[in-house]
């Protein structure tokens, strides 16, 4: 990525600037005139001249939409001045109100999210609190030093402000704890901080700038520049940053390394916006200029096509197999583009265009100009912007839109939101144990209605991509860095997250960046654990035998990925990360677990058993294994499993598939679907003996008395356990019943066999039956 620098030149020094829309700016400075910079006719108009005594400081856009809805008072911003106060002026320019706020300037002047509170912050260190419509409602802190910048928390409960060499967290609730540290070693002059990703940015007399989260806890810090760092500001979509000193532009990844750098003949940049579409930059600069800066040169790979963004309406595709070059041309400014699964996205600033082949794309219109992420799956993809996230087939229809109380799409990215071909999750926002799943077709929740809820707080989710719908998997990241693994399809019943590990520990900037991500074509999961890349080459065998889990792990040396890595990728056999510092690098895995996969899709064992032969892999057998077992096929599974062979030979001996299945579900550690086969199926005594092998004593007595059947069974077991171990009875229950019932092993050994007999005979009929129905 780099920056394309375009450069006005007004005359006195600028001290602020501001956007209205994603093509019009505003800028104030010392020569009391405020200037309309129209960018599509590159003309400028002065929109008023202030009074002669007004020197403006900062201006601050009331916030255009809340929720999807325009803000009926969005043509309006809030100047601050030299004089101590803040004056609300319409976008002719007219000053509505002015409100004496602060002794001595007005350093700063921040409205909410919601527009619903304005922030200010003074020379005489206070820190105020105005409504709207521009009256008091409480005085926050107040210093003895200037308080040079402040900045809203993402749910505007919380404000961050600068104190001499401090940054302070300060909760709206007076209880609430203030978080407060030492940043730099120069005062600090300004922060910014982010409601997408929650990270903070700092930049001071010290002449660095630096990356914190919300607690404080330092994430990147820059080298020092030639000069203090006098302007940043966070890129809406919370993917970039600007950093500005005297006769210098950065560009920044959002963990801190570099983009590009700049060196524009500027003097200091005193205050930087973005646009709303986070593709343009503009700085007010000392020497009188307005600077403006685009972002171009960005890459996405897929397979053997690499598209770079070339200018602000064009793009180049390169086929890297026949060297290839297409040039795709639009109308309008490029957004955000995504490239997956053979399909190229692209979102400009009134249009989105969809690309199967790079003739002939397909292009309809879009409500809003400010797409903030593209997620695709393997049928359709899925557009984020301000007013809400919707769901496109690439033929470009609209299939769903799914709205829930609270939605803030304006805050949501790629770790709060995953897509698959039949279901769409998203972290919850109000409360982050709670992951809503949605239907893809209808918009609407997931099977009863119910959505995930998890024990901690959810950092990252991943739906996996390949299978039938209600097989569909999630997994997810909680706070403590595990990694859990449940089904998406829990019908009538509560879901069984599992514990299948953990992530990296111990770097803080995994909490923003991507750390698990499934395979395109394969439910693979890859992640970063312990420092190390890992591949689940079957994480479903979590359900079905837990011991083998550890067997299916590809586990890769991290040395080579630096500090923090992320991955962007896994198609393919090809895992793309991106390391600390910016680089990428490429990890291989090998093709047979997807075919394995394959196979076992399409029930195809003779072949499945072939591969693993052929490849003398450990990891192999044993996702051969679990998935012989989660599809009842026992045949194979006899093969796969060395350890339980004889129990599989059991299994597959029993008489009735009512039987069998139970002693499956059993295998898989599902004792309570097992008990329910057999009850369903009339085999009273068969679930009673289950309970009785898993010493699950009061359950198997509660089923003989309820059913008045082998309530003697029961208790001769019990009494033959207890002897064993040289016990004597305690329980109330037990005691109760061997009163009143006589325990003889011949009269028992005799009603089970007629058990036997009974499921043998049932078994046999049900067998002729359906033989003579196949042959009608």
């Amino acid at each position: 990525v780099r920056t394309k620098i375009n450069i006005n030149t007004r005359g006195e020094l600028v001290s602020c600037v501001g956007w209205t829309t994603a093509d019009e700016l505003y800028s104030c400075s010392e020569d009391h005139q405020i200037l309309n910079w129209n960018l599509p006719t590159s003309e400028t108009s002065i929109v008023v001249k202030l009074p002669d005594d007004l020197y403006p400081v900062d201006l601050h856009w009331f916030p255009k939409t809340v929720g999807g809805k325009k803000q009926a008072q969005a043509e309006l911003f809030v100047l601050t001045s030299t004089d101590g106060k803040f004056h609300l002026v319409s976008k002719a320019g007219r000053i509505e109100k002015s409100v004496e706020a602060h002794k001595g300037a007005v350093l700063a002047a921040r409205w909410n999210y919601d527009g619903s509170a304005l922030i200010t912050a003074g020379e005489d260190g206070q820190i105020k609190i105005w409504s709207k419509s521009g009256m008091l409602r409480s005085t926050l802190a107040s210093h003895g030093s200037a308080v040079y910048s402040v900045a809203w928390g993402p749910d505007s409960d919380r404000i961050l402000y600068t104190l001499g060499r401090q940054l302070v967290v300060k909760p709206l609730q007076p209880s609430s704890k203030v978080i407060q540290w030492k940043a730099h070693d120069g005062v600090v002059l300004k922060v910014d901080w982010n409601s997408v990703n929650d990270l903070i940015l700092s930049g001071g007399q010290d002449c660095k700038y630096k990356v914190w989260d919300s607690y404080g806890r330092l994430l990147h810090s820059s080298s020092s520049h030639d000069y203090p760092v006098t302007s940043l500001s966070w890129a809406p979509d919370g993917e970039v940053f600007a950093v500005g000193s005297f006769n210098t532009l950065r560009l920044c990844d959002k963990t801190g390394w570099s983009y590009a750098l700049e060196k524009p003949n500027t003097g200091s940049v005193f205050s930087l916006a973005w646009s709303a579409d986070s593709t343009q930059l503009a700085g007010a600069c000392g020497n009188g200029h307005v600077i403006f800066a685009h972002v171009v040169e960005q890459h996405w790979e897929w397979k053997n096509f690499i598209i770079t963004l070339t200018k602000r309406r064009t793009m180049q595709v390169r086929n890297v197999m026949n060297d290839a070059v297409d040039v795709l041309e639009f109308r309008d400014r490029v957004i955000k583009s995504s490239l997956a699964y053979g399909h190229l996205v692209v979102a400009t600033s009134l249009q989105c265009y969809v690309y199967k082949n790079w003739n002939t794309p397909l292009i309809f219109d879009l409500k809003e100009g400010t797409v903030s992420l593209i997620l695709q799956a393997e049928k359709h993809f899925l557009l984020l912007d301000g007013a809400g996230l919707y769901i496109f087939s690439y033929e470009g229809r609209l299939i769903s839109s799914p709205k829930f109380p609270g939605l803030r799409a304006d805050i949501l990215n790629a770790q709060g939101i995953s897509l698959s071909n039949d279901t769409i999750a998203i972290r919850d926002k109000s409360d982050e144990k709670v992951i809503l799943l949605f239907d893809t077709l209808t918009g609407k929740p997931c099977g009863d209605g119910k959505h995930l809820t998890h024990k901690l707080e959810v950092v990252e989710i991943a739906l996996d991509q390949s299978g039938p719908s209600n097989d569909r998997k999630i997994a997810l990241i909680d706070k403590n860095r595990d990694l859990y693994l449940t089904s998406v399809r829990h019908i009538g019943r509560e879901p069984k997250i599992c514990k299948i590990g953990k992530t990296l520990r111990g770097d803080l900037f995994v909490n923003h960046g991507v750390t698990i991500i499934w395979n395109d074509a394969a439910n693979i999961l890859c992640g970063i654990q312990d420092n190390q890349l890992t591949v689940w080459y079957y994480p479903s065998i979590i359900f079905t035998d837990k011991e083998l889990l550890q067997k299916t792990l590809l586990t890769k040396d991290s040395s080579d990925f630096s500090r923090a890595p992320h991955i962007l990728s896994f198609v393919g056999t090809l895992v793309t990360l991106r390391r600390g510092d910016g680089s990428l690098v490429y990890s291989n895995v090998l093709p047979y677990p997807a075919l394995l996969h394959e196979y076992s899709a399409s029930a195809r064992w003779e072949d499945a058993l072939r591969l693993c032969r052929f490849a003398k892999d450990q990891s192999l057998w044993a996702c051969l294994a679990g998935m012989a077992m989660a599809n009842r096929e026992l045949n194979t599974a006899e093969m796969a499993y060395l350890p339980r062979v004889q129990y599989i030979k059991f299994i597959k001996e029993l008489p009735s598939k009512e039987s069998s299945l139970a002693h499956m579900l059993m295998f898989s550690g599902q004792v309570q679907e097992a008990e329910a086969t057999l009850l369903q199926a009339g085999l009273i005594y068969q679930a009673i003996q289950v309970n009785i092998d898993l010493f699950n004593w009061e359950r198997a007595l509660e089923l003989a008395v309820k059913h008045k059947t082998h309530v003697d069974t029961v208790l001769a077991y019990r009494e033959k356990f207890l002897q064993r171990f040289g016990r004597m009875e305690m329980n109330k229950r037990f005691l109760q019943y061997s009163e009143g019932v006589e325990v003889n092993w011949e009269k028992i050994q005799a009603k089970i066999e007629v058990e036997l007999s009974k499921e043998r005979e049932k078994a046999a009929n049900v067998s002729v039956r359906t033989s003579l129905a196949t042959r009608r």
